[in-house]
């Protein structure tokens, strides 16, 4: 007989009493007119659960491996997937954030890479003698797994703004109700420096504070760092969302390499190489106006972004 270990699910509502639920391996949070809640499990399978030769492609009841391979059409997934790591957030009217890792891995080219990097070869050979590395079949890649994922929001509008997130706020010595980080996909690029694409939520008693991180290094050969942080003020009707994108090669890096394992320390010393300043506005009529992360980044791709230099966003901050 199978074990299962479950968490109780509290919901918090600040302020009121705590209400117990079903065990189930989550944890909902009130902060009024938000509610947050996450969820939190094993990783990917790394086969179909079902059968040798996978769900079929209209089975409504496909395993959680078959719904993202379909999905992804990547010839190989990162070594840990956590499909059940989702962090999401509803407002009162309707507005909602939601970050997990199916979404995330959506981002990921399928073209070439458009760099030669020095551990691309070890990559590949590690994986020539799998049954799902099949020559004729797969496609070229980004095999770093890169993401410019910023979130998937719904019944929000989307404009370009000048407006900056307060960097001294953050950085005060504010009580935090609540906090928590999730990983939605790790991968250790055989061992040649790592891939990873996180994302922490700090909830304060005036604003919350998201910061949506991926983070690769390959040893030896270059780091990138790609941020999505977003803020809101409680009592505002809209949040600010700040994308960012550093990278470099590790010969142009001039600090020590004990930092290159530590994204926060590190991201300093890399230059700005994109980045891109929203306002997501609360849609209060409650009219249905989803906008997924494939819309969003075409509105980014066919509008001029608003940019500034290196210095005018504060990296160290999580």
């Amino acid at each position: 007989m199978e074990h299962f270990t479950q968490t109780m699910t509290a919901i918090k509502i600040h302020g009121g009493i705590d209400i117990l639920r079903l065990p189930v391996n989550q944890e909902e949070h009130i902060f009024p007119p938000w509610h947050i809640k996450y969820t939190q499990s094993h990783i990917l399978h790394s086969k179909c659960s079902k059968g040798e030769t996978g769900c079929s492609d209209n089975d409504g009841n496909a395993c959680q491996f078959c719904i993202f391979s379909n999905a992804l059409e990547l010839p190989h997934m990162p070594d840990m997937v956590f499909p059940n790591n989702i962090l999401t957030l509803k407002h009162q009217d309707g507005a909602t954030i939601q970050f997990n890792a199916l979404d995330a891995l959506k981002t990921v080219s399928n073209g070439k890479i458009n760099v030669q990097l020095a551990c691309a070869e070890v990559w590949k050979e590690s994986r020539s003698e799998s049954s799902e590395y099949l020559e004729e079949k797969v496609k070229p890649f980004d095999w770093t797994f890169t993401t410019t994922y910023t979130g998937t929001i719904s019944n929000f509008e989307i404009e370009e703004t000048n407006e900056r997130i307060d960097v001294d706020k953050l950085k005060r010595r504010d009580k935090i109700l609540f906090y928590h980080d999730l990983t939605l996909f790790e991968d250790e690029l055989h061992d040649n420096g790592i891939a990873v694409c996180s994302v922490k939520i700090r909830v304060m008693p005036s604003s919350f504070f998201i910061l949506l991180r991926y983070f690769l290094r390959i040893d030896g050969v270059m780091l990138r760092i790609n941020d999505t942080r977003i803020y809101h003020e409680f009592g505002q009707n809209y949040l600010l969302r700040e994308y960012t994108s550093r990278e470099a090669k590790v010969e142009q890096i001039n600090a020590p390499p004990s930092l290159f394992i530590e994204p926060s320390e590190i991201a300093p010393y890399l230059p700005l190489t994109g980045s891109r300043y929203h306002k997501l506005i609360i849609i209060t009529n409650k009219t249905e106006l989803a906008v997924d992360s494939e819309s969003i980044k075409e509105t980014v791709v066919n509008s001029a972004s608003v940019r500034t230099n290196a210095g005018d966003t504060e990296s160290s901050v999580t």
